[in-house]
């Protein structure tokens, strides 16, 4: 009844990345390693990932991914099953601005070679989306680049009643006070305080990171949050049969470090 897609988006910005971190360590040594490591793995990210008024390859790349994982997952989980997102840290930004762009009628921000590859289904239009799940997000950082920090994604979805209509759409928004990344979204405005349904404060990570900016790492690994997402879904199964989900996650497969940053 659970049909889960990955969406793995590091590919698009791991060469360059590699390629920048050899530059720089070849200019070293340094102190911080491994701080400076995971300043290369999640700024040099989110800096990269911003469109530019020369450029905006890498956004527009990994945009597609998520498109690309929405089309397996309608083929997988059928074309009107109920959509729940989950996110962490820049794949929270990443997931935010995808359904926007998405969603908003006649947006033209969204390249044509990203809306060419979104099908025709419900799901992949995101027009079943039922529950959004923000972990660690620094979404209230990227507000500063817009008036009054921005319009978030619109809960409920206007034609989400004509597939689901007993399904009643969530925002949950997870962030560890001591997670220098991670911060509540309801503060931002009026608009964010309608979307969110709720700033969910938690304690994440071992007795080694839990204390600490490193918490940031922990939240795909606690129990409690798990139980939290999972009532969601279980809810949302009762009301509609089935549930399919997409993750936006940096794959951990990819590079050798301690977690994922996404």
């Amino acid at each position: 009844q659970l049909v889960f897609e990955e969406v793995n988006w590091s590919g698009v910005l791991q060469p360059a990345e590699d390629d920048l971190g050899a530059r720089l360590r070849a200019a070293g040594p340094f102190h911080y390693a491994k701080l400076r490591e995971f300043m290369l793995d999640f700024a040099a990210d989110a800096i990269a990932y911003q469109p530019t008024h020369t450029d905006r390859s890498a956004y527009d790349a990994i945009h597609a991914k998520v498109a690309d994982g929405l089309d397996r997952l309608a083929a997988r989980a059928g074309a009107r099953a109920p959509l729940a997102v989950i996110g962490h840290s820049l794949g929270t930004v990443i997931a935010s601005n995808y359904l926007y762009d998405l969603l908003k009628p006649r947006s033209s921000f969204m390249a044509p070679e990203v809306r060419d590859r979104i099908g025709r289904t419900p799901i992949e239009r995101g027009h079943t989306l039922t529950l959004l799940v923000t972990m660690g997000s620094p979404i209230a950082l990227w507000s500063l680049r817009y008036p009054d920090y921005g319009v978030p994604v619109t809960l409920p979805v206007k034609r989400l009643a004509a597939h689901h209509p007993d399904l009643e759409p969530r925002w949950i928004n997870v962030y560890d006070p001591d997670d220098v990344i991670g911060y509540p979204l309801k503060p931002l405005n009026v608009r964010y305080q309608e979307a969110v349904t709720e700033d969910h404060p938690v304690d994440v990570g071992n007795w080694l990171t839990r204390w600490n900016p490193l918490s940031h790492t922990g939240y795909w690994n606690d129990g409690r949050i798990a139980d939290l997402i999972a009532t969601d879904l279980a809810q949302a199964w009762r009301r509609s049969l089935a549930v399919a989900l997409v993750t936006t996650k940096k794959s951990s497969v990819s590079r050798r470090r301690a977690a994922p940053s996404a």
